[in-house]
This record gives C-alpha cells, sequence and structure tokens, in this order.
C-alpha cells in the first residue's frame, strides 16, 4: 500500500488536510489504478485504467502525469477541462504509437481554490462528501447500469448485480474525445470529501462508508479503513481512496 498524504494553504479560513491509499485488491495481480495529491495541495484525482492485455496501469498513469503538470489559478472547471483533453489525447497517442488498441482511464479529479472545490469525471469513479454525518454522491455515474436505472428499466437490487455494471460510457482515452461532468462544491469546515475508483463502492455500501469517514480520525486512518473494508470484503478489483478534511485556519 502507498499512503501519501499533504496539507493545503489556507484558502477563505480553511484548511484542508488529505491522504490516499491504493492497493491492487485480492485478485488482480497488477494495480490499474493510480492517485494523485498534489504538492501544492490543489489537486486530488483518482485514475482507474481500464484495457486489454495488461495496458490499463499505462492508461490511468499517463492520465494522472497529465493531471500533475495542471497548471494552478483561477477558472476551476477550464483547468480541469484542459488537463482531461490532455490526457485523453495522450492516451490515445500512446496507444497508437504501441498498437495496443483501446485504453483508457475513468477519473474523478478535485481542484480546491479559494475556499471552494470544483469535480470533473469520467466514468465510475465516484466523489462523496460526508457533512455532519450524511454522506453525498457528489458525482452520477457515467455507466451503461445508471442509464438503465435513469430509464427505469431495472432497480437499485437490479443494478447491484447486473452481467453489465462494469460498462461505462465515458472514459478519458475512448471516442473522439473526452466529455468529463463537471460540479461546484462549497466547502464548509467538518467536511470530509473522498475521491474512488470502484474497486471501493463495488464492495463497501455507502451506509459503511459513511460510518467509517465518520469513526477515522485523519484522512490516513480513513483511507485504510477503506481500503481494509474493501479487501475483508474480497476486493476482486483494484482499490483507491483519498480523503480530503476540510478544517478551520488555526485548529
Amino acid at each position: 500500500m502507498k499512503s501519501p498524504a499533504t496539507n493545503l494553504p489556507p484558502p477563505a479560513g480553511l484548511v484542508a488536510t488529505g491522504a490516499g491509499l491504493s492497493h491492487r485488491g485480492l485478485v488482480r495481480s497488477v494495480n490499474e489504478d493510480a492517485i494523485l495529491i498534489d504538492p501544492t495541495g490543489a489537486l486530488w484525482a483518482v485514475a482507474d485504467g481500464m484495457g486489454g492485455h495488461g495496458h490499463g496501469d499505462l492508461a490511468a498513469d499517463l492520465v494522472i502525469d497529465a493531471f500533475a503538470r495542471m497548471p494552478h489559478g483561477a477558472g476551476g472547471r477550464g483547468l480541469l477541462a484542459e488537463a482531461f483533453a490532455a490526457a485523453h489525447a495522450e492516451v490515445q497517442g500512446r496507444a497508437r504509437a504501441g498498437g495496443l488498441g483501446e485504453i483508457g482511464a475513468t477519473v474523478v479529479a478535485l481542484l480546491i481554490e479559494a475556499g471552494h472545490a470544483t469535480l470533473a469525471w469520467a466514468g465510475d469513479s465516484r466523489a462523496y462528501r460526508l457533512r455532519r454525518g450524511a454522506l453525498e454522491r457528489l458525482t452520477r455515474d457515467h455507466s451503461l447500469v445508471q442509464e438503465l436505472l435513469d430509464l427505469g428499466e431495472i432497480g437499485e437490487t437490479e443494478a447491484e448485480r447486473h452481467p453489465q455494471r462494469n460498462v461505462v460510457t465515458r472514459a478519458v482515452g475512448a471516442g473522439d474525445e473526452v466529455a468529463p461532468a463537471f460540479a461546484d462544491i462549497e466547502l464548509e469546515e467538518g467536511d470530509l470529501l473522498l475521491l474512488c475508483s470502484d474497486g471501493l463502492t463495488r464492495c463497501v455500501p455507502d451506509p459503511e462508508i459513511a460510518a467509517l469517514l465518520a469513526a477515522a480520525e485523519e484522512p490516513g486512518r480513513a483511507c485504510r479503513a477503506l481500503v481494509e473494508a474493501a479487501l475483508a470484503a474480497g476486493a476482486p478489483d483494484n482499490v483507491s481512496a483519498v480523503v480530503v478534511s476540510i478544517g478551520e485556519t488555526g485548529r
């Protein structure tokens, strides 16, 4: 397991402390997830690679490398959109050069600036916020199962065991262009933000995620508790979690 951590400089009276952890799980021989915690503390991301013949890890690494080069400043959506476009071009360029076929990665990224946050995502890697004990999912999966749910053709119980629950409808590197979704998130003292790959959410239900986040004393312990819960449930896929805690300056 690898668990980097960093602190943000105080934005608008708030300070954020974060950590991340990624594990290959109990079945896969290679970890095709990758995580990003920016040394400046502004940018956090989880990428979940996909592609035949073991190239998912390459796709995830290329995506995270592209986001790591992203400039910081005002205009969160614009910066994130540029990072998605750059990552998309890099993944497709490497796939063509190596004759790898189509490879790609689902991604969820969080950019914090001036006391608020911008989320951007493609695929079924997710973001959550725990606020005053209540867990809220901040992203909506780009997946076949989510489309069937939206159409009312299946219910939540059917979705959990649907044979095509792994099929995503958007990913960096797949298709002619990437179309990330965005959300603007206002931050409050006490918020806990979670970014994760589907290897976590397929093993650990939302109520348990909420309880583990609430019980953890700091982000590093929260990440360990979440990953350990996925491992205890069998972890057939890679598991990644990034947790960011929002506090008040001086506390």
